[in-house]
């Protein structure tokens, strides 16, 4: 589930798999909804995979998510000393307009579905 969430996100970015598959609030909960219908054992599923997905892109060197904090704390030990708190606000405000941008085209993507 993990490397297929990485191969996903890789073709979004080379284009090889349209931004237009990306998913927001609106679509996770109708797909859960559909799920907890099938059964019990869908709906584990459905939520193992939502949890693993939100896990590994939390993991992504995105200043603001957690592996954008492993990022800095990458390049703190390779310096020796931390970045500079300018150079950290950068990064976070990048981070900031990066998960907003995303979170905003999934939610586009889910009305253009309604």
């Amino acid at each position: 589930m993990s490397v297929l969430t990485l191969e996903s996100l890789k073709k979004m970015l080379f284009g090889e798999l349209s931004v237009k598959n990306l998913s927001g609030p609106i679509t996770i909960a109708k797909v859960a909804g559909a799920s907890a219908q099938s059964g019990v054992a869908d709906f584990l599923n459905f939520l193992a995979y939502l949890s693993i997905s939100l896990g590994v892109l939390n993991l992504l060197p995105i200043p603001v998510l957690d592996g954008g904090h492993l990022l800095f704390y990458l390049v703190e030990w390779v310096r020796g000393r931390p970045l500079s708190d300018r150079v950290q606000g950068w990064g976070i405000q990048i981070g900031i307009s990066l998960v907003v941008g995303v979170m905003l085209l999934a939610l586009v993507n889910d009305l253009g579905r309604l």
